[in-house]
């Protein structure tokens, strides 16, 4: 899928930064052509100086998007989620990051989600970076409370798993 929408700017290195910006933070364009964060705009300029192009790029690339069927639905309905993961600690919450071997391989979400059950730990929110568009892909979860002795443990000793931050 990612490759696909990607084909769609192959012609503009420039262009496809800000495409993949844009999935990256989850944001938008609407019917205007205009970028959004849940239906908010954000100025062009603001989204150019983030990825350290010109405003002229970002409003060609919401043109674009807005024209091709293909493009238009998804960034139309496309949300940004909130990340609990920088007020864990105000929520009493725990961040658990894993770093996997290969972020292709399948299980890894079931088999960390397994250890944490085994645990009847309460799972927050789980979101993970997409290894097309990440240089360093992760899986987040974050729990209720603290995480009990034996936890991490098991955690690094599932194959998937390359390395654990808490």
């Amino acid at each position: 899928m990612w490759a696909e929408i990607m084909r769609y700017f192959s012609d503009s290195p420039a262009q496809t930064k800000v495409v993949k910006f844009l999935l990256e933070n989850g944001f938008g364009v609407n019917d205007r052509a205009r970028i959004t964060c849940n239906d908010v705009e954000i100025p062009a300029t603001h989204i150019a100086k983030a990825i350290g192009t010109d405003r002229r790029v970002v409003d060609a690339t919401g043109q674009r998007i807005a024209e091709l069927p293909d493009l238009r639905d998804l960034f139309r309905y496309m949300r940004v989620t909130p990340d609990l993961s920088r007020v864990a600690d105000t929520l009493g919450l725990t961040v658990i990051t894993i770093h996997p071997r290969n972020a292709q391989e399948k299980g890894i979400i079931g088999a960390a989600v397994g250890v944490l059950h085994s645990y009847n730990l309460g799972i927050r929110q789980i979101f993970v970076n997409d290894p097309y568009f990440s240089e360093n892909p992760r899986l987040v979860i974050i729990i209720d409370g603290t995480v009990p002795p034996g936890v991490v443990e098991q955690l690094r000793g599932l194959p998937q798993i390359k390395s654990i931050t808490i």
